[in-house]
């Protein structure tokens, strides 16, 4: 398989929106070296297998009033579609170019309604089926059909789809729809029927109806709800006077349709009544792998996370596997993990980019050796977004990382770049390889020992400078995998637990 993208999905379905301090330089599934400098570890465990391996890490023995569900890449055996077809690694990395054109956008004021994102060549709309992102599938709506006792139990790991029926299993209110996880977006959506080509694009899922779920309601014009989509309301349909939704990515890609409510269901004991999304009966450009929408994390009224806030307290954490070919996991609310098993620091918003959850980064260590950086380089901040793949650093500190680690790469073969990866190896026959240990300290020393599979992508190293030491930094996903990332959004803090998956 090729690259690993940056990019998960939640599956959910709709109606019932289915959606350290220091730790040690002890490696995972290789074992360190003597200095515990470096980590050695097999180079086909950074590779993804044809045959999903499922969760690394034994999901909670009681997951009764959690919002836990599976979560998966968005490409590979484990996602939605079971699909081993592999975006190419330059695609990916020119998707993740323009996500992170995108954040920094919004960084400097722009807003998805007013950046139609003129700047990229249209060609580029068509790359989003090369996104590196995290799907979760959780299950929308609710049957109009009576259903038979027993109706309302659902694997948690392979929810059935509900509507029609599914296969062997019990059906499940709803339609299962797979999802990729934004935390960089405020609304979320899937498509609807009526919903024909070219208007919408192709998706594993069956489309939610909203004709056939007892539990669909629109909204009014002039109602609360509708009022409160602000730049995101599109006017009203003629005739039915329903609510209208639009956003506009700066990518070029779009969506739009009736802002409307169902029931969206996580698991068996996690169903969210009343949750809203919008009804998409156009979409402009492709999004990853046929999924069904955009579960929405962000801080806006109309995410996930601030809808369910009563219940589930503002907070929601992910675990990214370390490759396509395992399953990781979301969860809505606080995780039945002790608190100390968390390295934690302070979270915060700025005002012209409000939905997005920005951490202070204050140092990077590798090899047990702290880097020459000047603080003031880390001072604008960095912004933590699942759908990016590549973390960026501030050039100061890009360029003194990427010196010390070629020095300790030495004894391997150099390779072109790819793309914005520029330090490269060849890595052709090379069983087991010696990488040196990097560690992201974060405000408050939480410190955060990347996994092997986040400092190598694509045989490269998985970093790139920003455009210069003011701009903004970007935490990629594919640094943080295997570690559960816990937002708690009402307390301000985002916590970090290592191995988790």
């Amino acid at each position: 398989m090729m690259a690993r993208p940056a990019v998960w999905f939640l599956l959910l379905p709709l109606g019932l929106l289915c959606l350290c301090l220091c730790s040690s330089a002890a490696s995972l599934n290789g074992g360190a070296t003597a200095a515990d400098d470096y980590v050695v570890v097999a180079t086909s465990s950074l590779k993804p297998k044809p045959v999903c391996q499922g969760l690394r890490v034994d999901a909670p023995g009681n997951l009764t009033g959690s919002g836990w569900v599976p979560l998966s890449h968005s490409y590979g055996p484990c996602s939605a579609a079971g699909s081993w077809r592999s975006p190419v690694a330059d695609d990916v990395l020119l998707q993740d170019q323009r996500r992170a054109g995108y954040i920094q956008r919004k960084l400097a004021g722009s807003t998805p309604q007013d950046d139609n994102g003129s700047d990229l060549p249209e060609s580029d709309c068509k790359s989003g089926q090369s996104e590196h992102a995290p799907t979760i599938q959780p299950n929308v709506g609710q049957d109009s059909s009576p259903t038979s006792e027993g109706s309302e139990a659902v694997s948690v790991i392979e929810p059935t789809a509900g509507g029609g029926g599914g296969g062997g299993g019990q059906r499940v209110p709803g339609v299962k729809q797979t999802m990729v996880l934004d935390t960089a977006s405020d609304v979320a959506w899937v498509q609807c029927a009526p919903c024909p080509m070219p208007q919408c694009h192709p998706q594993t899922d069956t489309i939610y109806d909203p004709s056939q779920s007892s539990t669909y309601a629109p909204f009014a014009c002039g109602s609360p709800v509708c009022r409160q989509l602000g730049p995101y309301g599109n006017g009203c349909a003629a005739g039915s006077r329903q609510c209208q939704y639009r956003v506009l990515y700066p990518d070029g890609r779009s969506t739009m349709g009736t802002y409307i409510s169902d029931v969206l269901r996580l698991n068996p004991t996690s169903v969210i009544g009343g949750f809203q999304f919008g009804c998409s009966h156009a979409v402009q450009g492709h999004f990853p792998n046929d999924t069904a929408g955009i579960m929405a994390l962000g801080r806006g009224a109309q995410s996930l996370a601030s809808q369910t806030r009563l219940t589930y307290g503002g907070v929601f954490s992910y675990c990214l596997p370390r490759t396509a070919s395992y399953s990781g996991f979301f969860v809505l609310g606080v995780p039945r993990v002790a608190a100390t098993r968390y390295a934690h620091t302070p979270m915060f918003a700025v005002p012209q980019a409000p939905m997005l959850y920005l951490v202070r980064l204050r140092a990077i260590v590798v090899a047990g050796q702290a880097l020459a950086v000047p603080p003031a380089v880390f001072a604008p901040g960095s912004v933590v977004d699942t759908r990016s793949v590549i973390t960026r650093l501030p050039p100061t500190a890009y360029a003194a990382l990427r010196a010390a680690f070629r020095a300790r790469m030495g004894m391997y073969r150099a390779a072109p770049p790819k793309q914005q990866l520029d330090t490269c190896y060849d890595l052709t026959g090379v069983r087991r390889v010696a990488l040196p240990t990097i560690t992201l300290v974060f405000d408050h020393g939480a410190a955060v020992e990347l996994d092997p599979s986040g400092i190598l992508y694509n045989d490269c190293l998985a970093f790139a400078p920003g455009t210069d030491d003011r701009a903004w930094g970007v935490i990629g996903n594919v640094q943080l995998q295997t570690y559960e990332v816990l937002y708690n959004v009402a307390g301000g803090a985002m916590g970090f637990r290592r191995a988790a998956c």
